[in-house]
């Protein structure tokens, strides 16, 4: 059977948007709803007195578990058609949210954000957008929704467009990697098939768009990063002498016979043998979780890291990064923390907060504290070296937690800065 590419998406929308209504959608045009749920969709939606299924009912769940004050970081909902296994992450999009995206969006590539076409952009689309562009999605989709409450107009489709290009000219995100589309979720136009009322556009639909994306063009270009999670000495006389390190490769391709330095030790040896559940691979590509041996005996502990020879990492014990503030204690000048840089931990002092970015591209503002949700701009001292690529370079070896060393509560999500 052809293995299906995966997608991942992170959704962003204020509410009343029709998010839950899209991501319903969605679920119904690629059968991936249940038939239990959708009977009890359309039992809902006849007791409600509507004409219509009303498709915001698939996430009812997880709205009503929100509600009810359950923490929710971030509902994955899956679904698939014959070429594409897609996962969404649904966020919430208030401001006291902000966090939520920022989890939900640091392990996507693609973000969906969902317009209003009677509201048009407004402020919380300036964050929604700033998130994708701090996290440097590689690609963002404008969907402007509720095109039928405006007659399907295209001249509101177009202010709208030249509005949210209008601020992305404030950002350095590629504007080639937008794509704007107008739809109805309630309705169905443009989501799974091409819309009778808008004769006007010419693209792809929703999910036809989603479907053409390659997972390669959406793969950042960078060097190979292989944090060891785990060091294998099997105590049996058949592997006696085996030595092996396992991990999930990051960045870029290892082969066997590349030349290799571990760090921080700076020792170097070559790659032997690279091992995927248990079949022997010449290459091992992103996003592999492998098991490979060196050709020299070398000491390696869990934390460290494997790289190629002719490209290292910057090895620091000073740091500056992009913080948002996830927990409800500020974060001060000369606090201290963990902080985890992949599955490696040192000790992390506040040096100083340069500054707290607004989200709206207005500019930044002195401050003496992050608070919840704030992003801001923030150095550090660290115990020791970690091994790191700015986040613009490499997303996995550029992003760390801050962790409280009392209450051992994830406290700050960092993505560290290029040096200038």
């Amino acid at each position: 059977m052809e293995n299906r590419k995966l997608i991942k998406i992170a959704t962003a929308g204020s509410v009343d948007d029709g998010k839950s209504t899209l991501i319903g959608r969605l679920l119904y045009d690629t059968g991936s709803l249940t038939t239990d749920k959708l009977e009890a969709i359309e039992k809902t939606s006849r007791q409600r007195g509507f004409d219509y299924l009303d498709f915001s009912l698939a996430t009812d769940g997880l709205v009503a578990e929100r509600e009810q004050g359950i923490t929710i970081d971030v509902a994955h909902i899956y679904f698939n058609t014959n070429k594409t296994n897609f996962i969404v992450a649904d966020t919430p999009g208030h401001v006291e949210y902000t966090r939520n995206m920022v989890t939900g969006a640091s392990t996507s590539q693609v973000a969906i954000i969902l317009i209003d076409a009677r509201k048009g952009v407004i402020e919380q689309t300036f964050r929604h957008f700033f998130i994708s562009n701090l996290l440097r999605l590689s690609h963002v989709v404008v969907a402007i929704n509720k095109m039928d409450l405006v007659g399907y107009d295209e001249d509101v489709f177009l202010k709208i467009k030249a509005d949210f290009e209008a601020l992305v000219e404030k950002s350095n995100f590629n504007t080639e990697q937008i794509t704007f589309i107008p739809i109805s979720a309630l309705k169905g136009e443009n989501i799974a098939k091409k819309s009778s009322e808008m004769p006007w556009y010419v693209g792809n639909t929703l999910l036809d768009h989603l479907e053409v994306l390659e997972p390669e063009d959406l793969q950042e270009q960078a060097f190979a990063r292989f944090p060891v999670q785990y060091v294998i000495r099997p105590k049996t006389d058949n592997f006696h002498d085996f030595r092996g390190f396992s991990g999930k490769l990051y960045g870029g391709n290892l082969q066997v016979g590349d030349q290799v330095t571990i760090l921080p030790s700076f020792t170097e040896s070559k790659i032997k043998s690279i091992q995927l559940f248990g079949q022997e691979l010449d290459v091992a590509v992103p996003g592999a979780s492998i098991t490979i041996t060196l050709e020299d005996e070398v000491d390696i502990s869990r934390g460290d890291m494997i790289v190629k020879s002719s490209e290292l990492p910057s090895s620091e014990k000073s740091i500056t990064a992009t913080i948002c503030q996830v927990n409800h204690k500020p974060l001060r000048i000369g606090e201290k923390y963990t902080l985890q840089h992949g599955v490696n931990r040192v000790l992390a002092r506040v040096e100083s907060i340069q500054s707290k970015i607004q989200t709206d591209f207005s500019g930044e503002e002195k401050t003496e504290a992050l608070k919840l949700n704030d992003i801001g701009k923030v150095s550090f001292k660290l115990s020791k070296a970690i091994h790191f690529d700015p986040y613009q370079v490499n997303r996995s070896n550029g992003s760390f937690i801050l962790i409280d060393e009392g209450t051992h509560d994830t406290v700050s999500v960092g993505f560290i800065d290029a040096r200038v």
